[in-house]
């Protein structure tokens, strides 16, 4: 089931459902490419017609932010709960069992303690694999992946560049599930802190990053903007 919000067609699926799906995939051996759009990508998707047309094509569409979640309530068919990429990642690492996993993006400080930590928390997967997202020649890093075929590829180079890497790539990949995962990495290592759990809860992390992090300040301009979008839209 889906609901449409300024043309972007959003999954309306509890976080162990999607879970579940993605690891049926990679039992299937399906290729599943997996997007997680928050207000900020929405609204570069109304200029952006190629990452419009990535969002609607990819195989699942969560809502990563609680604009999305508030901005559904006006349709008839509404989101009940944020998805976020990040929580997603960690449910999957937390049923999965001996799947592997490729991480590609960030820094090779970042992506180095990244995968310290995950193979720290979640024993049972297999991390086979990482680069950094400074690189020039993707074709080096298609076939360094596809020697290593993992299970899940995570791609964390920031919206639309990782969307658009994935979408050209993914037929070339010899990988099963493709997830743009944006800044997950740097919580991942322990760079970045997620909110509290009140914050998350009460729909206010994005809050909690911006009194935390006030350089995010001109991207969170972003969240008003797009309610103001969805609303007149909807009643004009």
């Amino acid at each position: 089931m889906q609901t449409n919000i300024l043309d972007i067609n959003f999954d309306v699926i509890k976080i162990d459902d999607a879970a579940q799906k993605i690891l049926d995939c990679i039992e299937n051996n399906q290729k599943y490419f997996v997007t997680t759009p928050n207000p900020e990508i929405v609204m570069l998707a109304q200029k952006d017609t190629l990452l419009k047309k990535i969002l609607n094509d990819s195989d699942l569409t969560i809502p990563d932010g609680i604009g999305i979640v508030w901005a559904s309530k006006l349709n008839e068919i509404k989101i009940s709960e944020r998805v976020a990429g990040y929580d997603l990642v960690q449910k999957i690492f937390q049923l999965a069992k001996n799947k592997t996993v490729y991480f590609l993006g960030s820094s090779d400080e970042i992506i180095k303690l990244a995968k310290k930590n995950m193979k720290e928390k979640f024993p049972s997967i297999k991390i086979v694999g990482a680069h950094n997202g400074f690189f020039e020649n993707s074709d080096e890093i298609v076939t360094q992946i596809n020697l290593l075929a993992p299970d899940i590829l995570l791609v964390g180079m920031g919206a639309p560049k990782q969307e658009k890497w994935i979408y050209k790539y993914k037929n070339d990949l010899n990988a099963k599930i493709f997830i743009g995962v944006g800044g997950s990495f740097d919580v991942m290592s322990g760079k970045v802190k997620r909110a509290p759990i009140i914050f998350q809860k009460l729909g206010l992390e994005w809050f909690y990053r911006l009194i935390s992090q006030p350089k995010r300040f001109w991207r969170m301009r972003m969240l008003p903007q797009f309610l103001f979008k969805v609303l007149l839209k909807k009643f004009s």
